[in-house]
């Protein structure tokens, strides 16, 4: 876990430039671990929505292909990106495939997965299409990969989140 403010903490976008979250503006960000080959990959077209529904007001979606679930995201980044422009018309950022879990799971995902979600359970990233609101003032707010980008929860959210 970084010593860093959770808004600071390094990563890689697609193109392998250093961002933050903070690069993304003040707003709200929602960070989620996508896949394109999981029965939840539906949830990019939700994701968009939120991303086209929230950006005017400083609201970012940030997805984070990651392979750890059975292999559900084995492609190369072109492929990945290729795949959510053509499929899914996704206009938010994709950043580097990375590791949410164990030895190698990314600094971010570190600290992320410290927080509980609303039973109360921290730890450990279940699935593809996990979700984590980050607000401007760094709290965040854990949404499981079966709680859809559209439900109530994640959309009051998000709305109480925007500054």
């Amino acid at each position: 876990m970084s010593d860093l403010p959770l808004r600071q903490i390094p990563f890689l976008d697609a193109e392998g430039t250093t961002r933050t979250l903070d690069d993304f503006g003040s707003g709200p960000v929602l960070v989620v671990n996508v896949a394109s080959k999981c029965g939840l990959t539906p949830q990019y077209a939700q994701l968009e929505e939120l991303q086209r529904r929230f950006a005017g007001q400083g609201f970012t979606v940030l997805g984070f292909p990651c392979n750890q679930f059975f292999g559900q995201e084995p492609g190369s980044m072109e492929q990945i990106l290729e795949f959510c422009s053509t499929t899914y018309g996704i206009s938010f950022p994709i950043n580097d495939k990375i590791k949410v879990n164990g030895r190698g799971a990314a600094d971010l995902y570190r600290s992320l997965t410290q927080t509980p979600d609303g039973r109360g359970k921290a730890g450990r990233v279940e699935w593809n299409f996990e979700k984590f609101l980050v607000a401007p003032d760094g709290s965040v707010q854990r949404f499981r990969p079966k709680q859809t980008p559209d439900s109530p929860e994640v959309v009051s959210a998000i709305e109480a989140a925007l500054v």
